[in-house]
């Protein structure tokens, strides 16, 4: 069904259900003039008939989304465990099978309900939280705190309450008192030669252990006052927003209503023109997570904030103070983010670890240059092959210029050239690849077979199959591709093609790939009304929506299972909980009827000998031992989400989490990669980019362990 049958089918039933409620007969105009439907009456309508009819299920909005839809209400309202009382969820829980008769009515009473509880709840807790803050506070008593909400429930009673409240502005203020104490001492990671330098001359001004304490305290109580007014000043678009999104959400992770004002907050990455620090960030509960830094980007420079890393404050230059963004909307959370080329912007994070670091990212353009395909040729030291290494950070294209660069093309090139200098074997590396263009990929897969299908899209009809049809293969010669857990979407596709054609030999540093095998659009909401009501109501913003999903040429879907490389090696993230299989109500792995393709017959290697003479060099590596090691500090400093309210033990805690990240950064195995300079390098930044790109692969074991792997296989060919 196109997008504009489905607009004129929701604006009929919307209409149809207003007139027999209203028992009008008329036509539109004379039933718009006698029966004007709410705005929130008339978007529930239209999100309705959006959901069941051009999402990817067609399920239809009845009761068991809505007993879903409720859970996450409840994880968007307070995930935190912070407000509600058990009794408060009782109360709410009525509400738990009308979700879909609200969508309908626009008649939110559980929106009401809410609001009319946390009237009740905020005073109490914001007077409790300034009364504790007001007085000297005490940290040798022997206690812990569980930080992790999934593992605390909801408080039985107010004192209950007022107790965790207790813990948690203590563990702030201690937190906050021993940040303050590394900056006086001059031990703060995050502090530059510079700084430690004002440090040091301000050395005669140290603050005593009790004013440190006063100074943290205060600090702290400023930024609840801050969180207190912002929520009771929060808007009713954004108390809706929870609820619509709570339904939307049971769909699939990736179907989303957006506020008017969110529109322009959506899929800043494909063009790369965005001025900030270059994060795709995402909300979870009640925290900023970032799901994927943009390369050539601000952040993708800097090197420190990452995957996973969960925002807990920002502030406007190295100085500013810390706002806390916990319990924020995503779109203020990025307002504050994102800022004028050229300012700084500082990020409390906390890293996956359950450490506290802080960020200083000077905003800027994503630079485009960052974000094209880098090629270099490889050799080894212990090796007489040369390599051709292609890396392809996504799947770019500028859509709005037939002219402009893609990755496909970029890709030929650079395979053409390798032919040309004798070059063995080609590596493409989709490792962290996010995604991008369909269109590329198709194009990318075809430039290693003569033609054929590379992927299937499907929705409710048959299949569509999109093909390579050139008749020509750009590279011949025995191929492997790297992925890891963050290649997902495209990356995806493109692997799961050159693996089933036999075409390549995949290898991953994560059991498998990112799992994302689904296609979403964005639909403007007010595209679904008549001028009449679009004009007297205002902006109803868009909604992001699933609408296909993808297949490869065997029938399996990259959805959920992603890539199962041939070969996997040790993975430096795997103390991580990532991928589509870990979000919630992620639509399930399907199969299709497999396509007629002709397998590649050129190279042939047993893959079973291959992974092991891979497991025989891995288990004597000094590289992927440290890897390991890392590995299995992280899991098990992650599993510790109780955090100790005694001064000592807290900073013994902190430190060791210093000592160790640092360790892990800064202990790596530099490996026999010999990397050419393939480019003439004009510029000085020329230059300071391919150092860079030259030490990042030097030290990329498990890029060395390929190159070795690549050796058997053509000493097997």
């Amino acid at each position: 069904m196109k997008y504009s049958q489905v607009a004129v089918l929701v604006l009929l039933l919307s209409f149809n259900s207003f007139a027999e409620e209203k028992k009008e007969s008329s036509i539109l105009g004379s039933l718009v003039s006698n029966y004007t439907p709410s705005k929130e009456e008339t978007l529930g309508k239209i999100l309705k008939g959006v959901l069941e009819n051009v999402h990817l299920t067609k399920h239809k909005l009845d009761d068991d989304i809505s007993e879903k839809a409720f859970g996450l209400y409840i994880e968007r309202i307070d995930y935190g465990k912070q407000f509600l009382l058990k009794s408060d969820i009782a109360e709410l829980k009525k509400f738990e099978d009308e979700f879909d008769n609200q969508y309908s009515t626009g008649q939110l009473e559980i929106v009401a309900k809410t609001k009319k509880i946390f009237d009740k709840r905020l005073p109490v807790v914001e007077k409790f939280a300034k009364d504790f803050l007001a007085k000297d506070i005490a940290f040798d008593k022997k206690e812990k705190i569980e930080t992790d909400p999934d593992k605390r429930d909801f408080a039985n009673s107010e004192d209950e309450l007022k107790d965790r409240w207790r813990k948690l502005l203590k563990l702030d203020v201690l937190v906050q008192y021993l940040e303050y104490k590394e900056e006086q001492e001059g031990t703060n990671e995050d502090k530059d030669k510079k700084e430690k330098k004002k440090v040091a001359k301000k050395a005669e001004k140290k603050l005593s252990e009790k004013e440190l304490l006063a100074k943290a305290r205060g600090k702290v109580a400023k930024r609840y006052e801050k969180i207190f007014k912002r929520m009771k000043e929060e808007e009713n678009s954004i108390k809706q927003d929870k609820f619509y999104n709570a339904v939307a959400r049971v769909y699939d992770p990736h179907t989303l209503y957006l506020l008017p004002e969110e529109k322009e907050d959506f899929d800043i990455d494909i063009s790369g023109k965005l001025e900030g620090i270059g994060a795709l960030l995402r909300e979870e509960g009640s925290y900023i997570k970032v799901e994927r830094i943009i390369p050539g980007s601000a952040s993708w420079k800097g090197k420190e904030l990452a995957a996973e890393d969960i925002v807990l404050g920002v502030a406007q230059g190295k100085e500013g103070e810390i706002i806390d963004i916990v319990d924020m909307s995503i779109r203020d959370a990025v307002k504050m983010i994102r800022g004028p080329k050229g300012t700084v912007v500082r990020l409390k994070v906390k890293k996956p670890d359950g450490h506290i670091k802080m960020i200083d990212i000077t905003r800027d353009k994503v630079v485009i240059e960052e974000s094209y395909v880098k090629a270099t040729i490889l050799t080894h030291k212990k090796l007489k092959h040369k390599f051709g290494y292609i890396y392809v950070p996504k799947f770019y294209r500028d859509f709005q210029d037939r002219n402009g660069r893609n990755c496909s093309d970029d890709v030929k090139k650079e395979l053409i050239k390798f032919a040309k200098k004798g070059v063995e074997g080609v590596i493409l590396d989709l490792r962290n690849n996010g995604g991008g263009a369909l269109e590329d990929a198709r194009l990318m897969g075809g430039l290693f077979i003569d033609k054929g299908p590379i992927v299937q899209v499907k929705n409710s009809g048959a299949p569509k199959i999109q093909e390579d049809t050139d008749g020509k293969t750009y590279w011949d010669k025995p191929l492997i591709v790297m992925v890891n857990r963050f290649s997902a979407s495209a990356s995806e596709i493109v692997a799961g093609a050159l693996k089933d054609y036999k075409r390549a030999l995949v290898i991953g540093s994560s059991e498998q790939t990112h799992g994302k095998g689904t296609v979403q659009t964005v639909l403007d909401l007010n595209s679904f009304l008549n001028p009449v009501l679009s004009k007297m109501m205002g902006d109803f913003g868009a909604m992001k929506i699933t609408t296909d999903m993808f297949y490869r040429i065997n029938g399996m879907s990259t959805q959920f299972r992603g890539i199962v490389p041939d070969i996997i090696l040790p993975d430096e993230f795997a103390y991580l909980e990532s991928g589509e299989r870990t979000l919630d109500h992620a639509i399930p792995y399907k199969e299709i009827p497999a396509l007629k393709y002709k397998k590649w017959t050129k190279a042939k290697y047993d893959v079973q000998k291959l992974k092991e003479k891979s497991m025989s060099r891995v288990k004597q590596s000094e590289g992927f031992k440290k890897i390991e090691e890392s590995v299995a500090w992280y899991k098990k400093r992650k599993e510790l989400t109780q955090r100790s309210l005694d001064i000592t033990e807290m900073k013994q805690f902190r430190e060791e989490s210093l000592k160790m990240s640092k360790k892990f950064k800064n202990d790596k195995v530099e490996t026999e990669l010999v990397v050419e300079k393939y480019k003439e390098l004009k510029t000085e930044e020329d230059k300071e980019r391919f150092k860079e790109f030259q030490e990042g692969l030097q030290k990329d074991v498990v890029l060395s362990e390929t190159l070795l792997i690549f050796n058997d296989l053509l000493e097997q060919s």
